[in-house]
């Protein structure tokens, strides 16, 4: 089974944000082994179809972590945080599916759907899910928080990926959200861009943010990953934003637009 076509913006946090007795579950997921990024997008799909399968509603509260090398070889961790992220997409399913298909999709009730899912997105208390995805693209605003120079490439396992600083990814998503409101207004990339600035000031500041392509690299071959300028072309969209050239602007998007239309059109086939 191919993994699950998400691509994934995800923050890894300092342990020491872990301690104590609601960080628990996190260190124990840690010392038990932590996933590869590979394999964190089909271990989201296993869980939510055993869940299916056993005629509930969200998965049970599995905890597995992400962990990449952080200073003086203290590890940075990042919880999946499963089953609120289930419980997130369940209410935005029930909040924007038609009447008549939650009753049908469901294995419990609507009303019972809604206070599990509610009740799995409370358990994160006042933090946030350390995961946000997007399926069969990269928001385009996304690529604004990485340079093209820092992409990574891997071929045994394909992985297409970025790290960055906590406080570069921050300014960055500041910097960028000004630059589109000012050229073409608060709608569309500036609420993303907003949106992902609220949400990265949510964590500790010596965390590190991941773009990850995710199980995207499916729809390309090797030769179109590495030819990828995406995240150059959203930089030289704001550049032009920034001086006022909607030309030169609407030319990167235009070449975004081209390299991601094979996933879209993937989508419209599946």
């Amino acid at each position: 089974m191919p993994p699950p076509f998400l691509s994934y913006l995800r923050v890894y946090e300092p342990l020491r944000v872990f301690d104590g007795a609601t960080g628990a579950p996190v260190r124990e997921a840690l010392a038990r082994g932590p996933l590869t990024p590979e394999s964190a997008g089909p271990r989201d799909r296993e869980l939510c179809l055993r869940a299916q399968l056993r005629s509930r509603a969200l998965p049970e509260g599995s905890v597995d972590v992400l962990s990449i090398p952080g200073p003086e070889g203290s590890p940075l961790v990042c919880p999946l945080d499963t089953r609120p992220r289930a419980g997130a997409a369940l209410l935005a399913f029930l909040d924007g599916a038609a009447p008549v298909l939650p009753p049908a999709a469901l294995p419990v009730s609507v009303r019972t759907a809604r206070q599990l899912a509610t009740a799995a997105v409370a358990e994160l208390g006042d933090a946030a899910a350390h995961v946000v995805s997007a399926s069969w693209t990269v928001p385009l605003p996304w690529f604004a928080l990485v340079e093209q120079d820092g992409r990574q490439f891997g071929r045994d396992p394909r992985r297409v990926w970025w790290h960055v600083p906590m406080a570069v990814a921050r300014a960055r998503a500041t910097a960028a959200e000004a630059v589109v409101r000012s050229g073409i207004g608060d709608a569309g990339p500036a609420e993303i861009l907003a949106e992902t600035a609220v949400w990265l000031e949510r964590f500790d500041r010596d965390s590190v943010v991941e773009l990850d392509y995710g199980g995207l690299v499916e729809l390309f071959d090797d030769d179109t990953l590495l030819g990828d300028a995406s995240a150059a072309e959203v930089h030289a969209a704001l550049a032009a934003l920034g001086e006022g050239d909607g030309e030169a602007a609407g030319a990167c998007y235009g070449r975004l637009v081209d390299f991601w239309s094979v996933a879209a059109g993937r989508e419209r086939a599946g």
